[in-house]
């Protein structure tokens, strides 16, 4: 059995794993499964249809699983699934998804949303993320792997960040930000290339030049975004982190951060 504190409330439709502990009020709903390892502060709120894999630690007052803030949602049984070994801090919010926009809201592993930040409806965060205090994502926001938001942030619906990009405190992100770059602003603008985050995670000498050079190519030169894309394939295509760059540029709805 798992390790429940007498004081919280835990639905018996709940799927607990025997390892799992759950603090003093904590209130865990009937269709919550949660993996093993996982650690339940008091007083959070865990409802809705929500999965939470091995190893998360969910903190004090932190709310996962709400019905999304969306006025257009009608009670419909979505969800909200969350990986391994993310830590959940204080009043941090993350909302199940809307039928209009897949159904389900993702989180991968290894994340950190520090307090008060929020996930809003049917976005998709990747691994190895930094939500910093207060940093807020509209709905149907994606985020790829290894972002870091700084406090203070705010990301448009509909918008998505690259990986390895580093949005700069107090940034109100309206557009999709490139993979590598550095945003900050209101309204965000680029501001050079994360080298320092991909130094960290293992990029080489090489890598790091082709990331400048694309860098200058996309957004210091005066050709046209097709035109800059075209000269990179033809010269920099097939290597991994230029063709994740491209691709990225390629899918883009909402237009980038120049």
């Amino acid at each position: 059995m798992a390790q429940v504190h007498p004081t919280a409330v835990v639905h018996p439709g709940a799927q607990l794993h025997e390892t799992v502990e759950v603090g003093p009020f904590a209130v865990i709903g009937p269709k919550v499964k949660i993996g093993a390892g996982t650690r339940v502060g008091p007083h959070a709120v865990i409802e809705g249809r929500t999965t939470l894999g091995e190893r998360n630690r969910v903190f004090q007052f932190s709310s996962l699983g709400a019905a999304p803030q969306d006025l257009k949602y009608a009670g419909e049984d979505t969800e909200l699934v969350i990986g391994d070994e993310n830590q959940i801090r204080e009043f941090t919010t993350l909302h199940i998804g809307t039928a209009g926009g897949g159904g389900a809201t993702r989180v991968g592993h290894r994340n950190l949303f520090m307090a008060n930040s929020h996930v809003a409806h049917d976005c998709v965060v990747g691994n190895g993320c930094i939500l910093a205090n207060s940093a807020a994502l509209g709905g149907h926001v994606v985020v790829e792997d290894h972002v870091i938001f700084s406090g203070l942030t705010a990301v448009h619906q509909f918008t998505r960040v690259g990986k390895h990009a580093f949005v700069a405190g107090g940034t109100m992100v309206v557009m999709d930000v490139p993979p590598y770059c550095m945003a900050q602003g209101d309204r965000a603008e680029l501001v050079g290339l994360n080298t320092v985050g991909l130094e960290r995670h293992g990029f080489t000498e090489e890598q790091i030049g082709r990331i400048k050079e694309a860098y200058k190519v996309l957004f210091r030169s005066k050709l046209q975004i097709a035109e800059a894309v075209a000269r990179l394939k033809a010269e920099m295509g097939g290597h991994a982190e230029i063709d994740h760059l491209l691709d990225f540029i390629s899918q883009s709805k909402r237009g980038l951060t120049r």
